[in-house]
């Protein structure tokens, strides 16, 4: 029970977290986002990414491997962070892979990055990872029990986690309905659709259209359907 609220409990924060990272990263250093605007990053509508909460999961279940094999205490962490980098990088292979695969579509695009393998992970993000791994063990991971007893004993706060989890599900049955939409013009068009370049090409037609710019329901349009934008984005590139 405990290693299930855990694992509840970091796949939420890492969620939550990871869409912070993600947004500040696309406002201020993403090269994909020369007019640093602000972009709601991700597959799903709301404030969370479920790949860093996942990942962060696997962080955890790592951080117990035994290393003590290894001489020198740099070393030993020096193996570590680069083994939950690589996990991390292999989930988000078999991430991006399934929805090219399945869903023609590429939710993230490393095909400018050096070394990288099918535009879905390269070398340059998965140092990244490295970095991440490191924070995890040094700041998190030693801190977990703590938090775990104070979410435990804080019933208000349960109801938080238990509320982002019914909101999550929601979310998820509506982009999945999205994502149908999207894969069916793919399909027919034999096209393999770049999730945020699409997003960004629907709220910059928005603009110049004068409609209100979306956020959070960023395939959200005043006047036209999902399919008549998809052929307007088509047409004109």
């Amino acid at each position: 029970m405990t290693i299930f609220l855990v694992l509840t409990f970091l796949f939420f924060a890492g969620s939550l977290i990871g869409w912070g990272i993600e947004l500040l990263w696309r406002r201020f250093f993403s090269k994909n986002n020369p007019e640093r605007k602000w972009l709601n990053p991700g597959f799903l509508t709301g404030p969370y990414l479920p790949l860093y909460g996942l990942s962060l999961c696997v962080l955890f279940s790592l951080s117990f491997i035994d290393v003590s094999f290894i001489k020198g205490e740099w070393l030993q962490k020096t193996v570590l962070f680069c083994l939950m980098a690589l996990c991390i990088t292999i989930v988000e292979f078999f991430a991006g892979l399934i929805f090219i695969k399945g869903m023609k579509i590429k939710l993230w695009d490393y095909s400018a990055c050096w070394g990288n393998i099918k535009g879905i992970v390269c070398p340059q993000y998965s140092f990244y990872w490295i970095i991440l791994s490191a924070l995890y063990y040094f700041l998190v991971h030693p801190k977990i029990l703590e938090w775990l007893y104070w979410f435990t004993n804080h019933l208000a706060f349960c109801l938080v986690v238990g509320f982002f989890y019914g909101v999550f599900t929601v979310d998820l049955c509506y982009t999945l309905k999205i994502s149908a939409k999207i894969r069916a013009f793919a399909k027919e068009h034999q096209l393999e659709i770049r999730y945020e370049n699409l997003k960004a090409e629907i709220q910059k037609r928005n603009e110049e259209l004068r409609e209100k710019r979306h956020f959070i329901l960023q395939f959200h349009t005043e006047r036209r359907n999902l399919a008549e934008s998809l052929r307007e984005i088509f047409e004109r590139n």
